[in-house]
């Protein structure tokens, strides 16, 4: 592995810092009187990895994270295993991070500018990202790509490479849904048999089993990143059934709670998402996906975002025992 560069992290010592004191630091996201000392992290309960999306899951509170910023969170957290967005990798690896983190950059990952810095970018550099978090106990296993279907056909290299490097067994975007859906399934899927790297598309309340399943019919490395509290939500019905025909091409899956109906989300154990029944029918079965906890439930007054994503941890943990 590469040696950290002037970009590098704080000190691997870091981690033997108590989990209070992480995040008193200057930058980081949160204060959390429930925090526990950060040793090396396992969330890995009877087989099934507890994962959390990251760092979409720590909100706004820092508006360009560094990778030191949220892998101190997860140690806190006591997260052995996340999805990662790509930002904070590629400002590690020299991209301007305006440039990165822009609106339009994030949402379309088309602006000329970010795609001549992709273009000659030198993944192999990602490396030594990703032996930070291993050091530390943190396994980036799924990496989200944001904006992938406008990328030319040397991002999409870029950003598989990318994901193989940082350790990934899979990457994850949102599922397109306009006119050049197939196509787009088509085009990215083709890229993810060339790197032998699955991808998960992401499903929000529009997306059910026929979606995905024509994505599975247009590449053998294409796969389904289900949003279990968005399916109940928009669907009307458990994901149980889709999760046992089709888990062997599921990469991971969102865990949140929401009620029927289009329910908004809600505390873990107060809607209608079947998430113990999920989890356990993954432990039972020993698949390899991951349970990634998606925080998006409206943090209760007297509380803050730590507390409640540790309170969602617990559930999980709770519920695998």
């Amino acid at each position: 592995m590469p040696h950290y560069t002037r970009r590098d992290f704080t000190k691997l010592a870091l981690a033997a810092v108590p989990a209070a004191g992480l995040l008193s630091l200057p930058g980081a996201f949160a204060a959390d009187s429930a925090a526990k000392p950060a040793k090396k992290p396992n969330s890995k309960v009877n087989g099934v990895q507890i994962g959390l999306n990251v760092p979409y899951s720590f909100g706004a509170a820092v508006a360009q994270p560094t990778g030191d910023q949220i892998l101190e969170n997860c140690l806190a957290l006591g997260v052995s295993g996340v999805e990662l967005r790509t930002q904070s990798v590629e400002v590690f690896l020299g991209a301007p991070a305006d440039l990165v983190y822009t609106k339009r950059a994030v949402a379309t990952g088309d602006t000329a500018a970010l795609r001549e810095w992709r273009t000659g970018a030198k993944v192999a550099g990602a490396a030594a990202y990703r032996k930070k978090f291993e050091d530390a106990g943190v396994l980036i296993e799924v990496v989200k790509v944001d904006g992938i279907f406008k990328m030319n056909e040397a991002e999409l290299d870029y950003v598989f490479s990318l994901g193989k490097t940082l350790g990934a067994r899979a990457l994850s975007t949102e599922i397109s849904t306009g006119a050049t859906k197939d196509a787009d399934h088509k085009r990215v899927g083709a890229f993810a048999d060339k790197h032998g790297l699955r991808i998960g598309y992401h499903g929000h309340t529009h997306t059910g089993p026929k979606e995905w399943e024509e994505t599975f019919a247009l590449a053998k490395h294409n796969g389904a990143n289900v949003d279990i509290g968005h399916f109940v939500a928009g669907l009307n019905m458990s994901p149980v059934e889709f999760i046992k025909q089709r888990h062997d091409r599921i990469t991971h899956i969102h865990v949140k709670d929401k009620k029927m109906n289009g329910g908004a989300a809600c505390p873990f154990g107060e809607g209608d998402t079947p998430i113990v029944e999920i989890l356990r029918l993954i432990r039972d079965n020993k698949w390899p996906i991951q349970a990634t906890i998606e925080f998006e439930y409206k943090v209760p007054a007297g509380s803050d975002r730590m507390t409640e994503i540790a309170k969602t941890i617990k559930f999980c943990r709770d519920a695998l025992a």
